[in-house]
């Protein structure tokens, strides 16, 4: 599925990457709208791929020690975005499609997914562990 980002969607992303946002700034929110943007541009594997590299730049730019970055909850998310995206494909903005279901909103939804031990577990902060209680779907 590849989709526009809306004129917002874009401006909110180039922020983003010139540094104009802080970490403080940086909410689940505006987490899961830049993942949306890269996954309106791309397959979920590349948009992954820019989104992890990105998010990494970030942390760094914004002096946050590396250990911070979690592996298995920043592709959870972009996987459980690209699944919100197709469950509703007549979206044409991060809005948009957040008015239509925002469960994404919703911090423990990964929860449903993860056993808190395993998400939250060293081997989960360091490389990508799969769900251990329901999967996530997979496009």
């Amino acid at each position: 599925m590849k989709t526009t980002p809306s004129k917002e969607d874009i401006e909110f992303r180039t922020a983003f990457e010139n540094g104009d946002i802080q970490a403080a700034d940086f909410h689940h929110r505006d987490h899961l709208r830049l993942a949306y943007v890269y996954l309106c541009e791309q397959e979920t594997k590349p948009a992954f791929e820019l989104f992890r590299r990105q998010v990494k730049k970030f942390l760094s730019d914004n002096g946050v020690p590396d250990d911070k970055y979690h592996e298995t909850v920043t592709s959870s998310w972009v996987q459980a975005v690209r699944h919100f995206m197709e469950m509703c494909d007549s979206a044409s903005s991060f809005e948009e499609m957040i008015n239509k279901d925002n469960r994404l909103l919703d911090m423990n939804v990964m929860l449903t997914h993860y056993r808190k031990e395993t998400l939250f577990s060293d081997l989960a902060r360091r490389e990508f562990v799969q769900p251990d209680l329901e999967p996530i779907p997979q496009y």
